[in-house]
């Protein structure tokens, strides 16, 4: 497994061109790798999540099991004149190896929090719809029911740190949350070849960025959210979890 940071230069058109459309950016991540692993839900897949930098900068992360080439992403969006290739790749597996449980991590999950729900005025038997949630409590709470099978709990706020008398019980805030919408293919497409039908069916879903505490608590089934990735949308940006040393407060 492998974690690659790769710098935009987001003062470049060309750029916010790419980071304004997931699918473009899919497909874009796709070209970095001759073969692409099939997304069958057996083996670890590409993931990968845009965070915003300080000067005029975006990181993107990609999570993969073989070794990515982004060259074509520095000519298209990056940093052409750096004598550095504009990417750093690291051996994720050795990092993941050196996990443990009750380990305690900072993280950052960006993910598509949805629910299937069947609406008032719909008939008794008819399916089920998915839709996004839209406040911030009933998103942390799709991560909190999804924390135990995923291999970690998020942290308690201690009492004495929590913001208001009812929320905040958990050390996780919620940012960025932002719905999408667009239409697969087009002659816009990096990896081209779309159907008329595709091209004219439209994506929707709502992003938001989690910033928190957890405790390993599953070590074999953290490491498969690690390079599985959890959610929906992991094509298009979400799913990807990452980690940081826990600073002292």
């Amino acid at each position: 497994m492998y974690l690659t940071r790769f710098r935009f230069n987001t003062g470049r058109p060309q750029t916010r061109r790419l980071l304004g459309s997931p699918h473009l950016l899919h497909g874009a991540v796709n070209m970095s790798f001759p073969d692409v692993p099939p997304r069958d839900g057996q083996g670890p897949r590409v993931l990968w999540r845009i965070d915003p930098a300080a000067g005029g900068r975006a990181d993107l992360f990609i999570v993969s099991p073989s070794r990515p080439d982004l060259t074509h992403l520095v000519e298209q969006a990056g940093w052409p004149h750096l004598e550095e290739p504009g990417w750093s790749t690291f051996a994720y597996g050795e990092f993941l190896n050196a996990l443990g449980a009750g380990d305690v991590w900072s993280f950052r999950l960006t993910a598509n929090p949805v629910h299937n729900i069947r609406k008032p005025e719909d008939a008794p038997r008819s399916r089920t719809k998915r839709t996004a949630h839209v406040t911030p409590a009933h998103q942390v709470n799709w991560l909190l029911q999804r924390q135990e099978r995923a291999g970690f709990e998020v942290l308690r706020t201690p009492p004495e740190r929590r913001l208001t008398g009812c929320g905040h019980e958990h050390e996780v805030v919620v940012h960025d949350r932002f719905p999408l919408q667009f239409r697969k293919g087009g002659s816009q497409s990096p990896v081209g070849g779309s159907s008329g039908a595709d091209r004219a069916r439209p994506v929707q879903f709502t992003r938001v960025t989690y910033d928190g505490r957890l405790r390993i608590t599953d070590l074999e089934a953290f490491r498969r959210t690690l390079t599985h990735g959890l959610g929906k949308a992991k094509a298009y940006g979400c799913g990807l979890m990452t980690l940081a040393p826990v600073r002292a407060s």
